[in-house]
């Protein structure tokens, strides 16, 4: 076998390879990621990103059946329709997380935004594709400008903006090698392309495991900054004050129900307005900083009562279950909370 044999065997193999690994994290990021409670008020988002992540799946089992089985649903009509679904389905993912304050008038669009899927099988086959990365390279234009415009807030988001960077360049690399594609040999494209829709599927877990609530986060910190300033006639600091007095002496972070618009509420402010002090005053949203102050006190909880179970330290906090504790904790500590009580006693019995 050449070496030329050996590359494109390679390349296949891994292309098959990563075409499983999509089909099984976008099935992982369904459950976990886009559950209704990591997506309240954002229904807009969670149906769009689920819309994705199936028409993700889809490309990648035909790109597993023409590769492996040599079965051709890549020139199948469904396919193209699919292809032409994902830049559409992910501009209505971002955004109400990216401009939320133009949710309202978004809704009438849907349609627009449906009419390249509606019109890809009129498209003749030699132009079909081409056409579909063209469309995608349109929506990433936008996606720049919109993260353009945050620049100044990218600060608390510096390691997730690296990675999410680099599925920005996958993208990129992905429409550029779509307008290349009549050049290549057709099981070359098709492989290279299920090898970018897995590395981006590998960088997106990635992203979520360092901040699994980045969505609700970024959709914070976009508020805060489109927003013109609410707090002229705020006492910053007594607020700030009284906020450290409901956390650390009335313990309010155990409420599981604990909302930003009932915490504001509390503290006689607007959501913008607390929203704002927050993202400004103390570099973090809501969700971020309440999991920190559940998850400091689980922290004080796992040290003092040994004979307390993981479990009911976290519900003690404020989680609502196993797998939200562990998921904050693990994200803001490194560890899952029975190796930080582990090492603390082995600490504590050196001294």
């Amino acid at each position: 076998m050449d070496q030329n044999n050996y590359f494109a065997l390679a390349v296949t193999s891994l292309a098959i390879l990563l075409a499983g690994f999509s089909i099984f994290s976008a099935i992982t990021l369904a459950l976990t990621h886009f559950r209704s409670d990591q997506y309240q008020d954002q229904a807009m988002s969670r149906v769009m990103g689920l819309t994705l992540l199936l028409a993700l799946s889809g490309l990648q089992i035909a790109h597993f059946l023409w590769l492996y089985l040599d079965q051709a649903w890549v020139v199948s009509l469904p396919y193209r329709m699919t292809l032409f679904a994902v830049a559409p389905a992910f501009f209505l993912f971002s955004q109400p997380l990216l401009h939320p304050q133009t949710l309202p008038s978004i809704r009438p669009a849907l349609m627009g935004h449906a009419v390249p899927v509606l019109i890809s099988p009129l498209l003749p086959d030699d132009l079909a594709l081409p056409l579909a990365f063209m469309l995608g390279a349109g929506y990433l234009l936008w996606l720049a400008r919109s993260l353009y415009a945050l620049r100044r807030e990218r600060a608390s988001f510096n390691r997730e903006m690296i990675l999410l960077g680099s599925v920005f360049a996958i993208a990129i690399g992905v429409s550029i090698l779509g307008l290349a594609q009549a050049a290549l040999p057709d099981k070359l494209f098709f492989s290279l392309y299920a090898i970018s829709i897995g590395a981006a599927f590998f960088l997106v877990q990635t992203t979520l495991g360092l901040r699994p609530k980045l969505s609700a986060e970024v959709r914070e910190t976009v508020q805060s900054a489109y927003a013109s300033s609410t707090l002229a006639n705020v006492d910053c600091d007594a607020v700030l004050s009284r906020l450290d007095d409901l956390m650390l002496t009335d313990r309010i972070y155990v409420d599981s129900e604990l909302s930003l618009p009932g915490l504001a509420k509390r503290l006689e402010l607007s959501t913008h307005q607390l929203s704002e002090l927050m993202n400004t005053r103390l570099g973090k949203g809501f969700s971020r900083y309440l999991r920190e102050r559940r998850v400091g006190a689980a922290k004080t909880m796992l040290c003092a009562e040994s004979s307390a179970s993981v479990l009911s330290v976290g519900l003690s906090v404020g989680f609502t279950s196993q797998s939200n504790f562990y998921e904050a904790f693990r994200e803001i500590e490194g560890m899952t909370p029975g190796q930080y009580r582990k090492l603390h006693t082995k600490i504590a019995a050196s001294k």
